[in-house]
């Protein structure tokens, strides 16, 4: 271990395994240490025994749920658009040829006490019980704005400066209902909350553009895809990918320590009385716990049923996204729901996550609108996490810190820390214009 590298990564969550990836490919040399035995950090994958272990303090599940290795339970489950930034830099590192995906059956909003298909185009516009008549109408019109706008086509922009207008002014200008702005914003353009409504509409536009594009590029159900075996493969495929590229893996590394020199800048990692040099340290929040703050909680629930989400068109695997003002919550609630179809259950059997950022310390109570639309659960697992974000300064110490995950059940905020944590740590713009095209071959149908 005694070496110099140019970056020491510290954990294998999923952040990190990217990152690492992608320095390695950028031809820096990169060492990877884990404290942990197992790969994934926060973002591992649990069988059934160990989901056992970890929630109810024993390793002897029932019988009647199956074979405990027929499980690959995501403990941050996150479905990935299809066109999205994730995608984008699975093809950038051709991480894709490690990695199988099937398409996600459905996306769904929750309104008024139902849950309903999310509409995305303007042919879906008009068929959806969402809506009234003259919404429909509205609503289409709205669709065919965005699906005709080009940023270097200043003809598509039918006279609105996108930098300039507000998104309010611009969902405005289509006379749209409250409901109707309230799936568009949070389950199509993932918006986190309506802050997005007097910000610059150009962003808005783009992400409700990427969702469309990614539904019509498989012709699912979803603009979704999910690996199959779950997400444990995706920091697996990384550490595949950095090895090609020279890096070097070690798991089972206990007490990672960082050292700094005396003017606090970090100069290398020590496990096991051996030290490992280096220029900068990548992490997780957990080995540099004095350089981050507590910024909320995510609590979730973990239910494994027999059966899909009622209401879902029987989705073998699905996302329903419980918007804020549906509730009468300050963040939305996430349903994510996947099955034996991408192998990460035995036949017949479902995973659901209900997930929302924590308001109350009670997730029993919290979470129980989300938990109420499931129908019978064989077992639920509740959980509270802490999610952290880096408070150091990285110029002055070397140290570039991931923040926790956070409660969406999709990749886009991920990613957005990903590709931010590499600009800081290069200095370069991550480049993902890519044929993604090449994706697509790995599909399954």
């Amino acid at each position: 271990m005694d070496e110099e590298y140019d970056v020491i990564v510290l954990g294998t969550g999923l952040k990190e395994c990217i990152l690492s990836g992608l320095l390695s490919v950028d031809g820096l040399k990169v060492l990877h240490i884990d404290r942990n035995d197992y790969y994934g950090g926060a973002s591992t994958s649990l069988n059934l025994t160990q989901l056992w272990k970890r929630f109810r303090g024993d390793d002897t599940p029932p019988e009647n749920l199956g074979a405990s290795r027929e499980y690959n339970v995501d403990m941050i489950p996150k479905f990935m658009m299809a066109n999205g930034a994730l995608v984008r830099v699975l093809i950038h590192t051709d991480v894709t040829k490690y990695l199988n995906f099937k398409a996600v059956d459905g996306s769904f909003v929750y309104n008024k006490g139902k849950i309903y298909k999310v509409p995305a185009t303007d042919v879906e516009a008009l068929k959806s019980p969402l809506m009234g008549l003259f919404e429909k109408r509205r609503a289409r019109k709205f669709f065919i704005y965005v699906q005709d706008y080009e940023t270097n086509d200043p003809k598509s922009h039918e006279g609105l400066d996108l930098n300039q207008v507000t998104a309010r002014q611009l969902i405005s200008k289509y006379g749209l209902e409250d409901d109707t702005v309230d799936f568009i914003g949070h389950a199509l353009a993932l918006h986190l909350d309506d802050n997005y409504l007097d910000k610059p509409a150009k962003d808005f536009v783009e992400r409700v553009k990427i969702y469309a594009e990614s539904l019509a590029r498989f012709q699912g159900g979803s603009p979704y895809i999910y690996p199959l075996y779950g997400l444990g493969e995706l920091p697996q495929a990384f550490a595949r990918l950095s090895a090609v590229y020279g890096g070097t893996y070690m798991l089972n590394k206990p007490e990672c320590k960082v050292e700094f020199d005396e003017n606090g800048k970090a100069i290398g990692v020590t496990s096991e009385g051996e030290t490992a040099k280096c220029k900068k340290v990548v992490c997780d929040p957990s080995y540099l716990s004095d350089k981050v703050q507590n910024v909320g909680k995510v609590a979730r629930a973990i239910c494994i049923m027999s059966h899909p989400i009622p209401d879902t068109n029987d989705s073998h695997s699905a996302q329903v996204i419980l918007p804020q003002k549906q509730l009468g919550r300050k963040s939305d609630m996430y349903l994510f729901c996947c099955s034996y179809a991408h192998n990460v259950a035995p036949k017949g059997k479902y995973i659901a996550f209900v997930t929302t950022e924590a308001e109350t310390d009670q997730p029993e109570v919290e979470l129980k609108p989300g938990i109420d639309l499931l129908g019978p659960v064989d077992e639920i697992f509740y959980d509270i996490y802490d999610r952290f974000e880096p408070c150091n300064d990285h110029e002055a110490d070397g140290c570039f810190i991931s923040t926790s995950y956070d409660a969406t059940t999709h990749f886009e905020t991920t990613v957005k820390d990903v590709v931010g944590m590499y600009s800081k740590i290069t200095g370069k713009v991550l480049d993902l214009s890519v044929d993604l095209s090449a994706a697509s071959a790995t599909t399954e149908e």
